[in-house]
């Protein structure tokens, strides 16, 4: 069995770490918060001080955080991984984070004869509890194959979509299309419950039609049902379109549709909803129509 590391163990991260030790692989885990390490060391997993612990105890090194300095910040900062690590290492970090930055971070380790993938998931909580996630994977194919068994652990749809980087510019890519939909979703649903339709029966209608979607099934009966606690929290999905609209903007491209997207989560977020579920982007769409999808 494999000596694997966990950084990162939140709300995505626990369950990730827990089917890796109960596929039996030894797995060293560190968090900023002492519960989710004493949990899954009650389980088989073995709780280290910090991330350089880590990295001295582990041949492949996995990072779950939230965002890009949280990354950098495991990687380099004071007792972080790089102090750790033995040449020959990887490190995978299946955060949604800059593909720029992923770049840089690549570089760094490569310097010190550590190879790493950035392999950012979809799926949400429900996705990392049932092991069901999509994870999009960069970097050299080789230390992608050599990884793919513990992906698979973890996930269901993984494909190793290029180079360092590119694994990141494809969850930015999720991103958009995620964002989109849950907001079309609400707008779809606004407009039925308004026009005096029952939001519920139309949703099943559009379930068997080409409008039809993950989205639709979900994210569609929050809205609802007016269940919001967090499978991806507005705070998050925020962070990922702003690592669109920076990327477009170096790019010399127009989103549109995604600057939109993007405002009314700020709106949801600037009345305290940050820690809501995405798809409570509709409490934007029914402020503006003076009217709740549940009627």
């Amino acid at each position: 069995m494999a000596k694997l590391g966990f950084i990162g163990l939140g709300i995505m991260g626990k369950p990730m770490a827990g089917h890796l030790v109960d596929a039996g692989h030894t797995v060293h885990v560190y968090d900023l918060h002492p519960e989710p390490v004493k949990e899954l060391a009650s389980k088989g997993a073995m709780g280290c001080i910090n991330s350089k612990e880590v990295a001295q105890k582990a041949d492949v090194v996995l990072i779950m955080v939230p965002d890009t300095p949280d990354t950098e910040a495991v990687l380099f900062g004071e007792d972080g991984v790089a102090e750790g690590l033995r040449p020959g290492s990887i490190v995978v970090d299946m955060s949604s984070i800059s593909p720029i930055a992923t770049k840089e971070f690549a570089k760094k380790l490569d310097a010190l004869g550590v190879k790493m993938l950035d392999a950012p998931v979809s799926g949400g909580q429900v996705g990392a509890e049932q092991a069901t996630l999509s994870i999009m994977v960069g970097g050299q194919s080789e230390v992608f194959e050599q990884i793919k068994p513990f992906f698979e652990i973890m996930g269901k749809n993984i494909v190793h979509v290029g180079g360092n980087g590119d694994g990141q510019t494809c969850k930015v890519a999720n991103q958009i299309v995620v964002a989109l939909t849950i907001e079309a979703v609400g707008e779809a649903l606004l407009f039925a419950s308004k026009a005096g339709a029952d939001p519920a029966e139309v949703r099943r209608a559009l379930l068997g039609g080409f409008a039809q979607s993950r989205i639709l099934e979900l994210h569609g009966e929050r809205m609802i049902k007016r269940s919001f606690d967090p499978g991806f929290r507005i705070r998050l999905q925020q962070k990922d379109l702003n690592l669109a609209l920076q990327a477009a903007r170096n790019l010399g491209l127009s989103l549109p549709n995604t600057s939109t997207a993007q405002e009314l989560f700020n709106a949801v977020a600037a009345e305290g909803g940050g820690d809501l579920d995405h798809s409570a982007i509709v409490l934007a769409l029914e402020k503006l129509a003076n009217h709740k999808v549940s009627g």
